[in-house]
């Protein structure tokens, strides 16, 4: 669905999400290195468990919430990527604590 254009002077970076290692750009935004590597669906409703995916790509839905570096709630398209960064996508409810 979503295909990056080519940048020869762009720098590769990777981060861990739910325990596997994906490839982003310097510059990305982990939402969009989530679209980039293929994972589309960043959490699940507390109701119905129904998949959630980034969508305004500007910090007004709250549709792209996951786990950074231990830190729930977190809008992953207001948030840069950076190299070694832990993501978590969220299921349901995030728990206190985690």
């Amino acid at each position: 669905m979503f295909r990056r254009l080519p940048d020869p002077t762009a720098h590769e970076i990777s981060l861990t999400v739910d325990g596997k290692t994906i490839a982003a750009r310097d510059g990305d935004n982990v939402a969009a290195g989530l679209l980039a590597a293929g994972i589309v669906s960043c959490r699940t409703t507390p109701i119905s468990g129904a998949p959630r995916a980034p969508y305004c790509l500007m910090g007004v839905c709250f549709e792209c919430l996951v786990t950074i570096d231990g830190v729930g709630n977190r809008q992953a398209c207001l948030v840069p990527a950076r190299a070694g960064m832990q993501v978590e996508t969220q299921r349901g409810k995030r728990e206190v604590g985690r």
